[in-house]
């Protein structure tokens, strides 16, 4: 056991770069406090305790490569560690909830390569697996909100927050989570993945949430910074903020399919700074750049925007999840105040909405310039923008459209997705490839020189998540996942 450890701590220290910083709290002097019949069941391959809730004992595991069946909630306590060796595969057995969840003080080791990346998926076989299979992977952090301590969303017991926002919970990178979020009742799913007040002391990095039956990635709070995400084809939004999130995140790709979106009404961005509106703080601040949000329209000749045409088919879950309609590339709203630059969307009814609901006065902090949506390319909205949720309707949006169109913000629309020259952008045809082509407008112009996102990012020329020449999804990514064989 002692050599399995210390061979999966080598495999490591073989990581990417952005990955491979040793936080002094992750078992990399291979000391070992148990073994693996301490976490398995059964033939070795099972995590947890059927459809019970299990803790894993104090102390640092690992798990070496193979493939495992997650059932129920697995917690990993404050001072256990569990780390997973690259090519790892985790199957969230159906019916059981099945989710890893790193409580405060915890921490997940989860370093996977760009051959070998880890994976957490459904336990159903090939051409069968549905969004919200199993539960999904939840991080909790003793990072800064603004709600005090919490209780996670989903229905697990764990609270996070706390006064720490260099706190880290591990590492997450080249890592592919599927079929995740299971409802704990009506309208409580488990995100892909959930982040609670968790620290900058964890990283994350090259992640993928696939066809998550909620939001592929929520941020609760807590100063995480984040890059090279992929959201593909997931249920709701693709990448939600609240409580306070004031990481940075930097490359990011977000994929709807146009046949899947939520009863909610489904987002690129749905930013809050809490659920009730106030402008308590800390405030949500966080700052993304160069993302790529690819909307519905144009990727479906047949596509409308009617909840009759909206049909998951094959991919229609199981568990009472009901269908919708999509709405916009960006919605910031009850107060947040999150930023995003140097950024390309299309295909989306909305453009942009900026909200005052529930009191808020979200469109006077834009006037202020408490947050900006600067140097963005629209292509292929329906309208531009809306200034309420739910409302599809020109005149409704006068404020989210003039704020985009202010001339110092630098903001650019396109009529036709085809104007933005990508390589081939629709992801129910073969090729998938959001590259910028030769003569794209989008392979020039990014600008760092805004206090907001000049520090901690890495200065590119190009807008969006990607440059001509570098596809940062090859190799670790899956984009049929339904078929993947495990």
């Amino acid at each position: 056991m002692k050599q399995t450890i210390l061979a999966a701590m080598a495999a490591l220290a073989l990581a990417a770069a952005g990955c491979n910083d040793d936080n002094d709290n992750n078992g990399g002097d291979g000391s070992t406090s148990g073994t693996l019949s301490d976490i398995l069941f059964e033939n070795g391959t099972q995590i947890g305790n059927g459809d019970q809730e299990f803790t894993l004992p104090v102390g640092k595991y690992t798990l070496p490569k193979g493939t495992y069946e997650l059932y129920g909630w697995v917690y990993i306590p404050d001072g256990a560690e569990l780390t997973l060796e690259p090519g790892t595969v985790i199957k969230g057995v159906s019916g059981t909830k099945a989710s890893l969840i790193v409580e405060r003080g915890g921490k997940l080791h989860a370093v996977g390569t760009p051959t070998e990346p880890i994976v957490f998926t459904s336990d159903r076989p090939a051409g069968s697996r549905r969004p919200g299979d199993w539960g999904g992977l939840i991080l909790l952090g003793k990072g800064v909100n603004n709600k005090g301590e919490m209780t996670i969303e989903g229905g697990p017991r764990a609270n996070h927050g706390g006064q720490d926002n260099s706190d880290s919970s591990g590492e997450l990178c080249y890592v592919r989570v599927e079929f995740a979020g299971y409802p704990y009742r009506e309208d409580e799913e488990i995100n892909g993945i959930t982040f609670g007040s968790v620290g900058s002391g964890t990283k994350v990095s090259h992640v993928q949430v696939s066809y998550t039956n909620d939001d592929s990635y929520e941020w609760f709070g807590g100063a995480v910074n984040c890059d090279h995400l992929v959201a593909y084809h997931g249920w709701d939004d693709d990448f939600d903020t609240d409580n306070g999130f004031s990481g940075k995140v930097q490359f990011c790709l977000g994929v709807r399919n146009p046949r899947l979106a939520d009863t909610s009404v489904s987002n690129g961005f749905e930013s809050d700074n809490n659920g009730d509106g106030s402008a308590a703080t800390p405030r949500t601040s966080c700052v993304f750049s160069n993302v790529t949000f690819v909307g519905p329209i144009g990727q479906d000749a047949s596509f409308s925007n009617t909840s009759d045409y909206i049909n998951g088919g094959s991919m229609m879950p199981d568990n009472g999840s009901k269908l919708g309609q999509f709405q916009a590339a960006m919605q910031i709203r009850r107060n947040s105040n999150l930023s995003c630059f140097n950024s390309v969307a299309m295909g989306f009814p909305v453009g942009l909405i900026v909200e005052n609901d529930k009191g808020s006065d979200t469109q006077g902090d834009a006037t202020a310039g408490k947050f900006k949506i600067a140097n963005i390319v629209f292509a292929a909205m329906t309208q531009l923008g809306s200034d309420a949720n739910k409302k599809f309707s020109e005149d409704m949006g006068e404020f989210s459209a003039a704020y985009f169109q202010t001339a110092a913000l630098n903001n650019r629309t396109y009529d036709n997705i085809a104007d933005l020259k990508l390589t081939q952008p629709n992801s129910l045809a073969s090729g998938f490839d959001c590259r910028p082509a030769a003569g794209s407008p989008l392979l020039t112009g990014a600008s760092f020189t805004d206090a907001l996102v000049s520090e901690g990012f890495e200065k590119v020329d190009y807008i969006g998540a990607f440059s001509a020449d570098d596809d940062w999804t090859e190799g670790w990514t899956e984009f049929d996942p339904q078929n993947a064989q495990y």
